[in-house]
């Protein structure tokens, strides 16, 4: 883990530098924990594949390794290899809702459930399209606090503890995305969030 302040790169606006956001992208497939904008609150990147890269990741938030992470995509077509089928519920909720602040947890391909979320924010889908590996990215911040608006409150929290920031400004949202789960023809809302249950409700009715 790294015990120095993290790198920042300045990336506000729809255009971020390529060049940051292409060393950002090599950061976190070299096993890095880089954090990013979205719509809703600051996330930290790690890559999904590396093994050493999640238990850092748990270390960092102080998250047990048995709750798992999802997904965060920077396309709808992303979601297929990892599932059996995609639901028909969670392709309405899909198209309706994305890009936007819906996480989507569905059975995966091998079994277990896996969630999946697509920023409604130009750096965070860039960078995503970047890293090239599947990347989760929970909050940037500890298990249990405040998770962080913009890139001062990231530092805040994990100063010393990941490698980069990727400072797009304050969040246009300011709180967590709402989790839902698509099982069996019906919808649980597993977190609320920035999108309201009546939204979704007015989506896929009273299933």
């Amino acid at each position: 883990m790294t015990s120095s302040t993290p790198r920042i790169f300045g990336v506000a606006g729809d255009a971020p530098d390529p060049a940051l956001i292409a060393e950002a992208a090599k950061i976190l497939r070299g096993g890095g924990l880089v954090a990013f904008p979205t719509e809703t609150v600051y996330g930290l990147g790690a890559d999904a594949a590396n093994p050493a890269a999640i238990e850092r990741l748990d270390r960092v938030k102080g998250r047990p390794p048995d709750k798992p992470y999802s997904l965060h995509i920077h396309a709808p077509d992303q979601v297929g290899p990892f599932v059996a089928s995609v639901p028909p519920l969670a392709a309405t909720l899909m198209k309706r809702f994305w890009p936007g602040p819906l996480t989507i947890v569905m059975p995966g391909a091998d079994g277990k459930t896996v969630g999946f979320r697509l920023p409604d924010h130009p750096i965070a889908r860039v960078f995503l399209q970047a890293c090239g590996v599947p990347v989760v990215a929970p909050s940037a911040n500890r298990s249990g606090s405040p998770p962080p608006t913009d890139a001062s409150e990231v530092l805040a929290a994990l100063d010393g503890s990941i490698d980069c920031i990727l400072d797009g400004g304050p969040t246009r949202l300011g709180r967590e995305s709402t989790v839902v789960e698509v099982r069996d023809g019906r919808v649980e809302i597993r977190r609320a969030g920035a999108i309201p249950k009546d939204a979704i409700m007015a989506i896929i009715g009273t299933t």
